[in-house]
């Protein structure tokens, strides 16, 4: 497994040393893992929600499409038991 090496400030390293006394994260490792999983994740769907966005734009939704689903989502409520 790669290792990662980095200099952190040192208000950082208390912050993540209290969530590691607090329980929240086993270790400074883990909430180093959290953080970087939770940073690619974030980024991932931005490219991906602008990829759509752009789809959407180079071809957008026709007035039947709209339509359509108007009344399907007027239907879905309506269903509801509420």
């Amino acid at each position: 497994m790669p290792q990662l090496v980095t200099r952190i400030s040192d208000d950082l390293a208390t912050a993540v040393d209290d969530l590691v006394t607090r329980g929240e994260v086993p270790s400074r490792s883990e909430a180093v893992r959290i953080a970087l999983d939770a940073l690619v994740d974030s980024r991932r769907r931005t490219r991906v929600g602008r990829a759509i966005l752009e789809g959407y734009e180079r071809i957008p939704e026709t007035d039947e499409e709209l339509s359509w689903a108007h009344e399907a989502g007027r239907r879905m409520i309506a269903e509801e038991p509420w």
